[in-house]
């Protein structure tokens, strides 16, 4: 039977189940990739899980997020990360070397394998022809430690890419074309793989931007076939003998199906607050900016800064606007240094950052309230820039520098200039010395985890009890973002190593005494929150769910959940439902109890939970749609313990 490239790669690693759409699947990983923000509870847990050594093909970690070193935490989460490295037999990236995903596509990347990583952009990779998926923290270093990733088997939906892309149109207005179409929710419960002739016309470096944004379509996450331009990226940094062909078979079929003609695309862009709220820049063209930021893990290749030197080559930017240039990696800057391309944009008024994620996490270079900043970031979630009233506008290099030359939010087709080619340049500048190795095994036993002051031990929780009255503390419309259940930035992310510190900001965008009235209730049974549609969507942080787990949350009923979301807070003992009727979710106000009796022989035994509204006489019917293997998790309070129960059960 013909395969598609989705197919083929999930066939080649399957240990358990059939390739059924909504069927349990588990399969075998090869790489794993883990950063700073996520990566310290992974050490942890493989601490806890008492692991020798990693068995993957290859593990690494970079610190690329909590570079900013205003107090000792995110410096001594450096140590704690590098001594976990050599403990455990992983590569460690230091800081400087740059964002995790473009970083690991130019060292590391592998057609034919597949990646899981505690970030929702490791899909970029799928650049790479290889199948690679974010993923909650526990379920990586699970990976980390042989375990399968349990995943329900998706539809994989055919992107047929026709055409050429026009002057002034690039890679990141594909995505936006189909974030305009299918807006942040589309992809959910889908694997996207483009094809087609239009395919051949797009650099590793523009699928890389289409694949890393896939993640804001809510989809498991994207594929690109591996092909003449796959091999020659590879050959370019040195690493040609990675190379496999992977190409859809002839007469292969999609679950679902869609057509681009490059031809037809014009510069797009996302108006605040939303990826998906897209609209062509000439229909917003003439707003007044702030701030122009390029930069970050999607749109991170040399061709992406060299445009925006190109375009202001001559020129200076506007005065009242910050031009925040972002290099993506050490690599991407030394390459702009030696073309003599830093040195233009320098010139032009461009503020350069080190390599990481800064800006896009809200680490640094946040704009100013309520002011207009435009951005080639994949994400513009209110608040996530490190500004609570913040602007962004989500848009390619190309419209990004042209806004910055004009001052306001300008189409770069009017600018009249003549359209630049860029040729890239050599890659493999960045070598094995500039990242922590692997060490042996009798040596890397001997490593003792380095631990400041604020790293504090995971949190241990009691298995799920049969009976709970939870009061609902918070009820929250559709789309909310991980973003708004736990904020990044720099106020925030230095606590990721201290649940008990780091659950403090909980909703805290949302709603600021959702701390105090959590710990209220925390000594009873805990609480529920009720949420609408595409609950947790965004970024993998498994600190969304930890921290409200740790202030007693036990059940959150949504009408839909974002996937890696889903599946944190199954790790954390959290019990997701989803109801069966809109007027359910209506029904339940912030301030009702909820009842929930019989659990522990209920949900072994199917998927209808029934609860009470105490005081109401209400009934109310949710789903909990987890596989065999998530249910036994959950009744064992998390995916630690049951880790635990297992290897005890073994021996």
């Amino acid at each position: 039977m013909p395969n598609t490239v989705a197919q083929k790669l999930i066939a080649s690693h399957l240990v358990s189940g059939e390739m059924i759409p909504g069927r349990e699947i588990g399969l075998q990983i090869d790489q794993t990739l883990t950063q700073d923000a996520t990566g310290t509870l992974v050490m942890l847990a493989l601490e806890a899980m008492q692991l020798d050594r990693v068995k993957t093909e290859v593990s690494a970690q970079y610190v690329d997020h909590n570079l900013i070193q205003e107090d000792h935490k995110n410096a001594d989460d450096h140590l704690f990360l590098q001594s976990a490295c050599k403990r455990f037999g992983v590569w460690y990236s230091r800081p400087g070397n740059g964002v995790s995903h473009p970083v690991h596509m130019q060292r590391f990347g592998k057609p034919g394998r597949i990646l899981l990583g505690s970030d929702s952009h490791t899909c970029a990779a799928g650049a790479l022809g290889m199948l690679a998926m974010g993923a909650g923290g526990l379920e990586v270093a699970l990976a980390m430690a042989g375990e399968p990733f349990f995943i329900k088997m998706p539809q994989v939906w055919g992107i047929h890419l026709t055409g050429e892309l026009s002057d002034w149109v690039s890679a990141k207005d594909v995505i936006l074309e189909m974030l305009r179409r299918h807006t942040v929710s589309g992809g959910v419960g889908r694997i996207v793989e483009y094809y087609g002739p239009g395919v051949d016309t797009l650099s590793v470096w523009d699928r890389h931007t289409i694949a890393n944004m896939g993640a804001e379509l809510g989809a498991t996450t994207t594929v690109f076939p591996s092909d003449r331009l796959t091999r020659e990226f590879l050959e370019s940094e040195g690493r040609g003998e990675n190379f496999l062909e992977l190409l859809p078979d002839e007469g292969a079929s999609y679950d679902l199906e869609d057509e681009i003609d490059l031809s037809n695309l014009e510069p797009l862009i996302a108006k605040p607050s939303s990826p998906g709220n897209v609209v062509p820049v000439r229909e917003v063209a003439g707003e007044p900016i702030y701030q122009a930021y390029v930069g970050s893990s999607a749109n991170p290749g040399y061709r992406d800064f060299a445009i925006a030197a190109r375009m202001v080559e001559g020129r200076r930017v506007a005065e009242h606007v910050s031009f925040d240039i972002n290099p993506s990696s050490r690599q991407t800057l030394l390459q702009l240094i030696d073309s003599g391309l830093m040195h233009t944009l320098v010139s032009a008024g461009a503020r350069v950052h080190q390599a990481g994620c800064n800006g896009c996490i809200g680490m640094g270079q946040a704009p100013a309230t309520k002011q207009n900043s435009i951005r080639t970031v994949p994400r513009n979630f209110p608040g996530r820039s490190g500004t609570r009233e913040d602007r962004v506008w989500l848009s390619s290099p190309e419209t990004a520098t042209a806004s910055a030359i004009n001052g306001k939010i300008t189409d770069p087709r009017v600018l009249g200039l003549v359209h630049p080619t860029i040729a890239e340049p050599r890659g493999g500048l960045l070598s094995a010395e500039d990242f922590g190795r692997p060490l042996p095994l009798e040596k890397a036993r001997s490593i003792e985890l380095v631990k400041g002051p604020n790293i504090a031990s995971m949190p241990e929780f009691e298995p799920l009890p049969d009976t709970l009255t939870l009061p609902v503390i918070l009820k929250t419309g559709d789309d909310v973002s991980t973003d708004e259940i736990m904020p990044a930035g720099a106020r925030v992310l230095p606590y990721r190593s201290n649940i008990p510190e780091i659950a403090k900001f909980s909703f805290d965008v949302l709603d600021d005494t959702y701390h105090d009235r959590a710990m209220s209730v925390r000594d009873s049974d805990g609480h529920a929150v009720v949420g609408g549609r595409n609950y947790g969507q965004g970024s993998s942080r498994e600190h969304a769910a930890v921290a409200p787990r740790y202030l007693g949350l036990r059940v959150v009923i949504a009408q839909s959940f974002a996937r890696i979301h889903w599946q944190n807070l199954v790790n954390f003992g959290v019990l997701p439902l989803t109801f069966e009727s809109e007027s359910d979710y209506d029904a339940i106000e912030q301030g009702d109890t909820l009842v929930f009796e019989n659990l522990r022989n209920t949900l072994p035994s199917t998927q209808a939970v029934t609860l009470t509204m105490k005081g109401k006489d209400r009934r109310i019917t949710a789903r909990h749609d987890l596989s065999e293997r998530q249910v036994d998790v959950l009744l064992s309070g998390g995916l630690v313990l049951w880790m635990r129960e297992k290897n005890a059960a073994a021996v």
